[in-house]
C-alpha cells in the first residue's frame, strides 16, 4: 500500500522528473514479468524528442525490473522466444488455484505443525519442511494470524519498487464505518489488503452485510484468499495476470444485485505515475458502468482515491468530478505518515471522491468540524477564508490570504517580490530568463509546470 501494495510505478520516473512523458498502455505492447509495459518518450521544451520506448508499468528502477525496447525496434523470434521464457520463469511458484487448495489442507492441521516460511514468505505443508530447513520460520500459526495476512506477511519497503504502507487500525475503522453510513454493501479494494481483511474477518458475523474484493499485485495474498475473494492485479496497467477469468470474477463483482451499492477504494503508491493510475481507475469504472442497470448512465463509480493532497491539481485534471476531503490517513509502518503527534509531522494522506463532500462526516473528536458555507467537514484548523469564499487550508493549519498571489498559502511562507509568488523565506529565487525545460515558458521551474508530463 502506498499506498497500496503495489510497486511504486512508473517506468521511467516520477512524472515528468526526466523530460519523459507517458503515452500510456496501448494495444499489443510487449510482455515484461509486471504484464504490459507502457509506451513513454523523451520530452525537450514541451516537444516530444528521440524515440519512443516501452519500459515496465510498475518497476521504476531497472535493477528491479530491467524491461526496454524501442517501439519501433525489430525483435527477432529467438528474442522473443528467450522473453516469454523468463516472463514464464518469474510467475510465482503455485498457481492461485494451487494455493487456496494447499490453504485448504493447511488449516486441518493442528496448531503445532502449521509453520510460516519467513524467508519464503509461505505458508509450509509437513511434506515442505525439509526444503526450507536453513530458513527462518513462524510456528504455530494461529487462526486469527491467518485471517491478518497484512501483518503476517513481511511488507514490502523497497521504496523505488514496492512501497507497501498499510493503514492504521484508526484509518481502517473509519473507512469501514463510512462505507457502511454511506450505504454501500461491496468494496472493491484496489491495493489496500488492510481494509480487505478487517472486512473478510467480520464476515462471519451475522449482522455484517460488506463484501470485499481485493485487487493486489502482490501475490503472497493467493496463499489466504479464495479466486472470488482476491485478484492477482496491476494498477498501473490494468492488468489481471489471471487473464479473462479473473478479469470476470472482478466484473461480476461489480454487478449490484439486490441493490447492493459498491465503491472502490484505492491507496497507490504515492511514486507511481498519476496518468497511468487514472487510466486504470477510469477502466474499473467503465466496467462498472457496463454491468449497470439503466439510469446510471451519468453517474460515475463512487470512488475513495487515497493520495497526498499535493497531487490533488493532478487527480482532478483527470477526474473533474472529485473533490479532496480533509481527513488525515495515517500508516502502521510509516515514519512520518502518522496521525497528530505521533509522527515526525502531520500525514498529507487525503481521500478524493467523487461523492458529495457533505455526506462524508469526518470525526469531531479527532478535531475535524462542519463548515456551513462549503458544506463538508473540514480540519478543525482550516477557517474559511472569506476572500477566496473556501476552507483553503491542505494540511490542517490555518493558511493566510495572500492579496498580491490573489489566493490563500502556507503561513510559513511570504510573498517575493523576485518570483512574484509566495515561497519559504529562505528559498533561492528561481527567477531567471532560461525558459521552463518542460514547456520553454518563463516564470516558473520544471518540477512546477502545468503541462508536466500531460499527454
Amino acid at each position: 500500500q502506498g499506498g497500496g501494495s503495489m510497486a511504486a510505478g512508473g517506468a521511467a520516473a516520477a512524472e515528468g522528473s526526466r523530460g519523459l512523458a507517458l503515452l500510456g498502455p496501448v494495444s499489443g505492447a510487449p510482455c515484461c514479468p509486471h504484464g504490459p509495459a507502457l509506451l513513454f518518450v523523451k520530452t525537450s521544451q514541451g516537444k516530444e524528442e528521440g524515440r519512443r520506448f516501452y519500459a515496465c508499468s510498475a518497476c521504476r528502477d531497472r535493477k528491479d525490473c530491467n524491461f526496454f525496447q524501442w517501439e519501433d525496434e525489430k525483435v527477432s523470434e529467438a528474442r522473443l522466444a528467450a522473453r516469454e521464457e523468463y516472463n514464464r520463469s518469474h510467475q510465482p511458484s503455485f498457481t492461485h488455484r494451487q494455493n487456496v487448495e494447499r490453504f485448504k489442507d493447511f488449516v486441518l492441521l493442528p496448531l503445532p505443525k502449521r509453520r510460516f516460511c519467513q524467508e519464503c514468505q509461505q505458508l509450509l505443508l509437513p511434506a515442505e519442511w525439509e526444503k526450507h530447513l536453513d530458513h527462518q520460520f513462524l510456528r504455530d500459526i494461529s487462526t486469527a494470524q491467518l485471517r491478518s495476512p497484512s501483518q503476517l506477511l513481511c511488507p514490502l519497503e523497497n521504496k523505488k519498487t514496492n512501497a507497501q504502507y498499510l493503514f492504521t487500525d484508526r484509518s481502517c475503522q473509519f473507512l469501514l464505518d463510512l462505507i457502511i453510513d454511506l450505504g454501500f454493501r461491496r468494496v472493491l479494494s484496489v491495493g489496500t489488503p488492510r481494509l480487505h481483511e478487517m472486512i473478510q474477518s467480520k464476515a462471519s458475523q451475522e449482522d455484517f452485510r460488506v463484501r470485499s474484493l481485493l485487487l493486489d499485485i502482490d501475490f503472497r495474498y493467493s496463499q489466504f484468499y479464495t479466486e472470488d475473494e482476491f485478484c492477482h492485479y496491476n494498477m498501473f496497467n490494468h492488468y489481471f495476470f489471471g487473464g479473462e477469468a479473473a478479469c470476470e470474477t472482478c466484473r461480476k463483482f461489480l454487478y449490484e444485485d439486490n441493490g447492493e451499492r459498491v465503491i472502490m477504494i484505492t491507496d497507490p503508491p504515492f511514486g507511481g505515475l498519476v496518468e497511468a493510475l487514472a487510466s486504470s481507475f477510469k477502466k474499473l469504472m467503465a466496467m462498472w458502468k457496463e454491468t449497470e442497470k439503466e439510469g446510471h448512465n451519468n453517474q460515475e463509480m463512487p470512488t475513495f482515491w487515497i493520495f497526498p493532497y499535493f497531487f490533488e491539481s493532478r487527480i482532478l485534471e483527470f477526474f473533474p468530478s472529485f473533490s479532496m476531503m480533509d481527513y488525515q490517513v495515517d500508516y502502521d509502518n510509516h515514519a512520518l505518515y502518522k496521525h497528530g503527534k505521533t509522527g515526525r509531522r502531520q500525514s498529507p494522506v487525503r481521500i478524493f471522491t467523487n461523492l458529495t463532500p457533505s455526506t462524508i462526516v469526518l470525526p469531531v473528536e479527532e478535531g475535524y468540524r462542519f463548515c456551513a458555507i462549503c458544506q463538508r467537514y473540514v480540519s478543525s484548523g482550516n477557517q474559511h477564508c472569506e476572500i477566496c469564499n473556501s476552507c483553503t487550508s491542505k494540511d490542517g493549519r490555518r493558511w493566510k490570504h495572500c492579496v498580491l498571489c490573489k489566493k490563500c498559502v502556507k503561513p510559513s511562507w511570504s510573498h517575493c517580490n523576485n518570483c512574484n509568488c509566495c515561497a519559504l523565506q529562505n528559498h533561492t529565487c528561481e527567477k531567471t530568463d532560461a525558459g521552463c525545460f518542460v514547456c520553454g515558458k518563463a516564470g516558473h521551474k520544471r518540477s512546477t509546470c502545468p503541462s508536466l508530463s500531460r499527454t
